[in-house]
């Protein structure tokens, strides 16, 4: 009989670093990385035609396609910058339904007739591709049978190099089409959001005198949280490798109760990694700022700078993608899931949002004058205005399997969306509703210089890690986005509300300014409306308590618990009229997302359930019964008797658990989502349950699976 030793546990343990210190000059100006990999405007510029660098630099200012003439100029010097740097094939790199990213590579190198083979990449191949579609999830909107499918470039998003110990690769940022012409994949409804937004705020922008601003961008930082484990350990996990979470795991003597690995010192291993992590993403262009320990053990963050949506989602799946990558190289795997872990804290992405003009001004930042400020109370009304209208699609975005663990605890935003604001700012808005200015801390705000309008505040209050949706400044945190999503859907959404409520609100000014209304009594009296209709929405207490769901039910907010709970609100009317009014996604295109996420849900759950009921059958209870034939060979009645029992109560849970995987309802859709949730989840946590009773009865060399003692603090 094998048994359990210690030196996977030792051998965990152990690291040492390979080759030298690691070191360079970094004041040495070729020690600076920072995107080297990237085929850069700074690339472009010195090696593009000075016309047709003009001309792509314009068409991209300004949002227009791109003229076909330019594309065979940008292609020849695309390929030979990529070749210079080892590339052999190109791909088209794009991000479909399944919330990773895909890629199909091509060898620049065809056959020239003569047994050589010439390097060539036209325009063509670089605006558009054709992959085969057939197997990515579309919702409806295709049969299996048609394939056709194809991906276009995307100029706004520069061109990258992936290496590979025995090659590289040219990376094409692309958007990805049906046949049909509907958007299969996460980027395009977020360019369309993004134009829909900026010809929006553009007419904002006009009613407040300002006649230069030609083009607003939205912006997004998010911070990535993700966990470590010693990848011995996640190879003796069926559950981890198979479904990215434990199913089974009794909770350790030690969590994190004591709080010291938060901010802590980072361990040498995890350094060395985070180091190699950082160097490769700004060889990629992206803008690591920080790193730090996670509340968690064995739990991490890195998060970047702001970055316009487009580029900064494509950064974001890179990001996951090298994060995955070197962890291997450092006997260590990356778990991107929202809750590898029972019992202690779940792994988020906080997507750090805000829009400014194209002369580099935050609309989201409280200014120096009078002016500045009352446009910044319209934004900030806009976006309150938005997110209470669509409090339940935004908890949509962020609905899956994984999530549903996580949102709702001790550890994450509700699954009630709110706002916090700030006791100071809260104040502002109370005394544009009153009419009246409002006392303030002195130092702290910035006086609008009328006694019509408040102060702002600078900083005027504590930040709340419980709120879903928190204004940080000059920005909004939207904290419920999970550790494994695409932010690609979350940020379409923002755009695309945020322009509806601002649409709506210029039409009220401009109606106001007919009557007779000054500009700045019609925008006060606009924000004083939204204010009072919105109100109910802000929330600066506990998201965690009980009292706040009582008190979120007296408001009329909605509390969606689960997935099935919120994903229909994909597919809801004032959705689908929004979208479709602002040219982003047609109700086709939102009911195939819908489709997609409900398939994806039930499809992840059955993995899950049938994962445990094997390995419930196949390794715990063998293990359980062994222990027990040791028991009563040793004569030790009492206790073989207690496990005996337990044991029997584990094969009657496996039972109910396999009766419920065998027994799917015939209906798809939400209907099975919903049996998923009511019948598979409870058979699969009683039987964890027992499960992890046994862990702690079993013999510990005979218990088949790492223990969280192990995987979460053996560094």
């Amino acid at each position: 009989m094998a048994t359990k030793n210690r030196h996977a546990n030792v051998n965990a343990a152990q690291w040492s670093s390979v080759g030298g210190d690691g070191t360079v000059d970094l004041s040495k100006l070729a020690a600076n990385v920072y995107g080297e990999n990237v085929f850069s405007t700074a690339v472009q510029r010195q090696r593009l035609p000075k016309e047709v660098y003009r001309k792509l630099e314009a068409t991209l200012s300004a949002g227009a396609p791109l003229d076909p003439a330019l594309a065979d100029v940008v292609a020849k010097e695309m390929r030979e910058w990529a070749m210079e740097r080892g590339a052999t094939h190109y791909t088209h790199w794009f991000q479909p339904l399944t919330g990773l990213t895909a890629e199909k590579h091509d060898s620049f190198f065809n056959p020239s007739g003569d047994g050589t083979a010439i390097a060539e990449f036209s325009g063509k191949e670089l605006i558009q591709g054709e992959p085969d579609a057939s197997s990515f999830p579309t919702g409806g909107i295709r049969a299996t049978f048609e394939a056709r499918g194809y991906t276009a470039w995307d100029p706004t998003s520069p061109a990258f190099i992936l290496e590979n110990p025995n090659g590289s690769f040219l990376c094409i940022p692309t958007a990805f089409v049906s046949w049909t012409g509907e958007a299969l994949d996460q980027k395009i409804p977020l360019l369309r959001s993004m134009d829909a937004l900026s010809r929006v705020a553009l007419r904002a922008l006009k009613v407040f005198g300002d006649k230069t601003t030609t083009r607003i961008f939205t912006t997004v930082g998010p911070e990535q949280e993700y966990f470590l484990i010693d990848e011995q350990y996640y190879y003796e996990r069926p559950d981890l490798y198979t479904t990215g979470r434990t199913l089974f795991g009794a909770k350790p003597p030690k969590g994190h109760e004591l709080d010291e690995h938060y901010f802590g010192s980072i361990p040498e291993r995890v350094l060395a990694y985070m180091l190699e992590v950082e160097r490769e993403l700004q060889r990629l262009g992206v803008p690591i700022k920080t790193r730090h320990n996670e509340v968690a053990p064995a739990q991490y963050e890195l998060a970047p700078m702001f970055e316009s949506s487009n580029v900064g989602s494509d950064h974001q799946q890179l990001t996951m993608q090298v994060l995955q990558n070197v962890a291997r190289r450092y006997g260590l795997v990356c778990l991107l899931h929202e809750k590898p872990f029972a019992g202690v804290n779940g792994s988020g992405k906080h997507n750090n949002w805000s829009m400014g003009t194209d002369s580099g001004h935050n609309l989201l930042d409280p200014g120096d004058t009078p002016a500045d400020n009352i446009q910044f109370l319209f934004f900030c009304a806009a976006v309150l205005s938005a997110v209470d209208t669509h409090q339940q699609l935004l908890r949509a975005t962020v609905a899956t399997a994984g999530q549903d663990h996580r949102l709702g605890a001790n550890e994450a935003p509700p699954a009630i969306i709110s706002v916090f604001l700030g006791g100071e700012l809260e104040r502002a808005f109370d005394a544009v509703a009153a009419g009246k200015g409002s006392e303030s801390n002195k130092g702290n705000f910035l006086g609008l210089g009328t006694p019509v309008l408040p102060p702002l505040p600078l900083h005027g209050g504590d930040r709340n890690r419980t709120s879903p949706f928190a204004f940080t400044g000059n920005k909004f945190e939207f904290r419920a986005p999970g550790s494994s999503m695409s932010i690609g859907l979350i940020n379409t959404t923002l755009n695309t509300i945020v322009a509806e409520a601002i649409d709506a609100f210029v039409d009220k000014i401009e109606a106001l300014q007919a009557k007779g209304k000054s500009r700045d009594e019609a925008v006060l009296e606009v924000v004083k409306g939204a204010w009072k209709k919105h109100k109910r929405i802000v929330f600066g207490g506990d998201g965690y308590s009980d009292a706040w769901h009582k008190e979120a039910a007296k408001r009329g907010l909605a509390n969606l618990p689960t997935t099935p709970d919120a994903l229909p609100w994909l597919v809801e009317k004032a959705t689908i009229r929004a979208f479709e009014r602002y040219e982003v996604l047609s109700e086709r295109e939102l009911e195939s997302r819908y489709e997609v996420a409900v398939e994806q849900y039930s499809t992840k759950l059955n993995i899950e359930a049938e994962t445990a009921a094997s390995m419930a059958r196949t390794m715990i209870l063998p293990a359980a019964v062994r222990y027990l034939t040791e028991l009563k060979a040793a004569g030790l009645t009492p206790a073989a008797t207690e496990l005996k029992s337990t044991a029997d109560e584990f094969l009657k849970q496996i039972k109910v658990l396999e009766k419920v995987n065998a027994n799917h309802p015939s209906e798809e859709g939400l209907t099975h989502a919903k049996y998923m949730r009511d019948k598979v989840i409870p058979a699969m946590n009683a039987t964890r349950e027992v499960a992890d009773r046994l862990e702690k009865l079993v013999a510990d060399d005979l218990w088949p699976l790492p223990k969280y003692s192990e995987m979460l603090f053996i560094k």
